[in-house]
């Protein structure tokens, strides 16, 4: 039985894939700062679900919590680092900025950190999966820190691919970049196009990620739009202003 741990599972994305990997008959572990949540989720997956309350930014109980949580679930196969925030403003705004910074880059990095050096110790083959976004590629004025967030993940993620290659771990590092998925984070967002409903979307996500690919585009028109904007010039990009 393979058993994967999800941060981010009390909504949208990170709750489907534990309902869609449970239907597989994985073991879940499920992370989220809301309990009522979880055990709502806990209750409809059943016995094959296992959660605890964190927030993924207190950095001195976390290890502790991952830790626990694994050894609940008897192991660990993937993680997915899918815990994220999103701002939009047009003015300067530090605290939701710092916000963004630490739950996308600082505890995507720790978690990171975590479930590599778990399949080092174990000395076992394991997959890490990071939820970054079609945004890796562009830059927004409104949304400075968080295109630069998806950016550093997906970044991120290149050096730890690099790094399992040369230690020559069998640990796969899969970059999920989704376009615009309909869920509660997404709900107020204005001018959304090729928009995936979240059971999709997620779909599509399993898939991948049970292929253990290193890259993947949710859904794969997104590939397109990630092309045009790599080759954009950066001054048009500081003309659009967005």
């Amino acid at each position: 039985m393979k058993r994967v741990v999800i941060t981010g599972a009390t909504s949208g994305i990170g709750k489907e894939l534990a309902i869609q990997f449970s239907k597989k008959g994985y073991t879940v572990g499920l992370i989220g700062r809301r309990t009522d949540r979880l055990e709502e989720l806990k209750q409809q997956i059943g016995e094959l679900a296992f959660f605890r309350t964190l927030d993924v930014t207190d950095f001195e109980t976390s290890e502790k919590v991952y830790s626990e949580l694994i050894t609940e679930m008897g192991g660990m196969n993937i993680m997915i680092l899918n815990a994220g925030v999103g701002r939009d403003s047009r003015k300067l705004n530090w605290p939701s900025d710092k916000q963004t910074i630490d739950v996308n880059v600082t505890a995507f990095s720790h978690g990171m950190n975590v479930a590599f050096q778990y399949f080092i110790d174990k000395k076992q083959s394991g997959q890490i999966v990071g939820m970054s976004s079609i945004a890796s590629t562009l830059s927004a004025g409104r949304a400075a820190a968080y295109t630069a967030s998806k950016h550093f993940i997906s970044n991120y993620m290149t050096g730890f691919r690099q790094k399992a290659n040369r230690m020559k771990l069998d640990v796969v590092i899969t970059d999920i970049k989704p376009g615009f998925v309909k869920s509660e984070m997404t709900e107020n967002n204005k001018g959304m196009f090729w928009v995936s409903t979240t059971e999709k979307a997620v779909s599509q996500m399993v898939k991948a990620i049970e292929a253990r690919k290193n890259h993947v585009y949710v859904s794969k028109r997104w590939r397109l739009m990630a092309w045009i904007a790599k080759s954009t010039p950066q001054f048009i990009w500081d003309r659009l202003g967005f």
